[in-house]
């Protein structure tokens, strides 16, 4: 890998740390990345949501490999800060399909990736979280290596032992080569700050309407705060108000908050 994806990946573990978490609003496209870029944003992350919805596919890896790479590859050379992707489970049915996932998504030039355990037993999630290392060493590339843990997002497990189940999960993820452990979900702060202490890798939480600040989270311990398929679904809201207004009202005040189109044109001209 080159000196200056060497530069990005090590931006970019620099910037997990709970006294100012690294906010992580996802794109799914080069403009919108382009726009997050330009709010001042440090880092870029995909959502595989949004990604998939743009390209007319549900979310849930059914979305094929190569247009799902193509999207992220869309992205990386839209901006200029590290990018993050969102690879759902590795778009393979075997580790060694995941770990020629990963070696796409490293020539595209990604500085982390996720990868989510979903219903997957916890043994077979392991596995192709060490493939996924093992392909950027072969590689000869750095590569934040974030783990996803579906225990609360999915209810998997009793609610009592959910706790324990994700502990127990997080540490074998871990020991298996995750350098972060995502947990979506949860927005409890007494469950967030016992993740937070028992989890020995930076954590990554899912924020919305109604979750704890992202300073209020940096004081629980969290290190990465991400709103995944929120800013897609926020901007497909905007465009169901216009649409609804417009023809029900034929007014169209619900544009009056868009970007300017002079600002977009410059947003995406040739850098």
């Amino acid at each position: 890998m080159t000196t200056a994806h060497a530069a990005h990946v090590r931006l970019f573990r620099s910037l997990h740390t709970p006294s100012a978490p690294l906010a992580l609003a996802n794109a799914w496209e080069a403009a919108s990345a382009r726009v997050i870029e330009a709010a001042g944003a440090p880092a870029v992350a995909t959502t595989s949501a949004g990604v998939a919805w743009s390209l007319g596919s549900q979310d849930g890896n059914t979305l094929d490999r190569d247009r799902a790479l193509a999207a992220v590859a869309q992205v990386t050379a839209a901006v200029a800060v590290p990018v993050t992707a969102d690879l759902e489970d590795g778009y393979g049915d075997s580790p060694a399909e995941v770990a020629d996932t990963v070696a796409r998504a490293l020539a595209a030039g990604v500085a982390g990736i996720n990868l989510e355990d979903g219903t997957r037993p916890p043994a077979d999630f392991a596995a192709r979280l060490t493939a996924a290392r093992d392909a950027a060493d072969k590689a000869g590339a750095d590569l934040f290596l974030n783990a996803r843990t579906d225990t609360y997002l999915l209810g998997l497990g009793t609610p009592e032992h959910r706790l324990t189940e994700t502990l127990t999960r997080a540490h074998r993820y871990v020991a298996a080569g995750a350098d972060g452990i995502f947990v979506p979900g949860v927005t409890d702060p007494a469950t967030i700050k016992e993740l937070a202490a028992e989890i020995p890798v930076p954590l990554n939480v899912m924020a919305g309407p109604g979750a704890p600040s992202v300073a209020e989270l940096g004081r629980l311990g969290v290190a990465r705060v991400s709103l995944g398929s929120g800013v897609a679904q926020a901007a497909y809201g905007a465009a169901r108000r216009a649409v609804r207004e417009l023809l029900d009202g034929g007014t169209y005040d619900a544009l009056a908050d868009a970007v300017p189109y002079a600002e977009m044109q410059e947003l995406l001209a040739t850098r």
